[in-house]
């Protein structure tokens, strides 16, 4: 699937203040994006996995440490999909 770039201007002080370079700040903007549209109900789990970066089951593991819940029906998938890997 083809990707579009989106260019933000970040102060430099937000990336001291945060001890991060660019880079990684980045990656974490993408993560925060797409906790905060899935929990919008904007982007299905699996779509807010892809702006993550990540995989589906990943991405439902990490809402926890923001807060966030998965719908039932996920959190029924994420126990069959890991109960199947093991």
């Amino acid at each position: 699937m083809a990707a579009q770039h989106i260019t933000l201007d970040i102060p430099e002080k937000i990336l001291l203040a945060e001890k991060t370079d660019a880079l990684a700040f980045g990656r974490e903007l993408r993560v925060l994006a797409a906790v905060k549209l899935f929990e919008m109900g904007r982007l299905s789990s699996g779509r807010a996995s892809e702006l993550a970066g990540m995989s589906r089951v990943e991405f439902l593991l990490s809402l926890n440490r923001y807060n966030v819940f998965p719908l039932a029906s996920e959190l029924h998938d994420l126990e069959r999909d890991h109960a199947s890997s093991h």
